[in-house]
């Protein structure tokens, strides 16, 4: 199974994703920004688009890797990537929907006051570019299309997680690390997967 968290820049994505493959066994996470960053760092400067997300190419290698990885890995697949277009989605989820993949969609909501507080602590101004995103992806995410969304705000890591574990209709480890481990693996995660 696949299961695709969905949300702002912000909303806690990457550290919901890593939890959960704490927590799930067998599991591992696959973050598509990774081929963007690929493409931005191997091909000739200005010739992308400014989202690489807008590039074919990104969303064809995303969708091929996705379904290799569902095919061969006998575990869940995780991927915390922010998608609001609905063609992309189509491109990439639905089209792995159509070949039989099983892909689950979370969306984790958040307002946009949260969310600029959240990109404050992690030292992305008003002006940055996750920042600029916030009215973009509120407005996408009213789209049904969009489904299963849960409200994170006042919610711990581990408790969105296990909202997502229940949407999906997974089975989560018992919790066994103290909380001042899980709160220093999750600024881990967080300082690690700042770009």
């Amino acid at each position: 199974m696949i299961i695709w968290i969905n949300g702002a820049f912000g909303s806690g994505k990457t550290a919901a994703a890593f939890e959960l493959c704490r927590r799930l066994p067998g599991s591992a996470v696959f973050d598509p920004e990774n081929f963007g960053f690929f493409m931005r760092k191997n091909l000739p400067s200005g010739i992308l688009n400014g989202d690489f997300q807008d590039e074919p190419l990104w969303r064809e290698v995303n969708y091929r890797l996705l379904k290799i990885a569902a095919e061969r890995y006998p575990g869940h697949i995780l991927v915390p990537m922010t998608i609001t277009n609905p063609q992309y989605y189509g491109e990439i989820i639905e089209t792995l929907r159509r070949d039989g993949v099983d892909v689950r969609h979370v969306l984790l909501k958040v307002d946009g006051e949260t969310l600029r507080k959240r990109l404050k602590k992690r030292f992305d101004g008003k002006n940055s570019w996750p920042a600029k995103q916030i009215p973009r992806c509120l407005a996408a995410f009213e789209n049904p299309l969009f489904e299963n969304g849960i409200d994170t705000r006042g919610k711990s890591v581990a408790r969105v997680a296990e909202e997502i574990a229940r949407i999906c209709g997974v089975e989560l480890k018992r919790e066994t690390k103290s909380k001042f481990s899980r709160w220093f693996g999750q600024k881990f995660i967080s300082i690690k997967h700042i770009r």
